[in-house]
């Protein structure tokens, strides 16, 4: 078995672990190994992952501008 140790989690974290936890009427840590096991099961996927797929699908990425302004270079 593999083990990790979480440090600096936002503040209420494992309060809220605790309570999910206890509605589930499991330890904590069993619901962190839950919690864990069902977000990489859902893997959400990335531009990297249908890039690196090669998945023949269209993609179409929305871009919203920056509002940059461009200058001319002084040389």
């Amino acid at each position: 078995m593999e083990s990790i140790l979480i440090r600096n989690l936002p503040e209420g974290t494992k309060a809220q672990l605790a309570a999910r936890a206890e509605r589930h009427r499991r330890s904590m840590e069993a619901e962190a190994r839950d919690i864990i096991a069902d977000a990489l099961a859902r893997g959400s996927a990335t531009i990297v992952d249908f890039l690196a797929h090669q998945v023949s699908a269209e993609v179409e990425l929305e871009t919203e501008p920056l509002g940059a302004t461009a200058r001319a270079a002084d040389l």
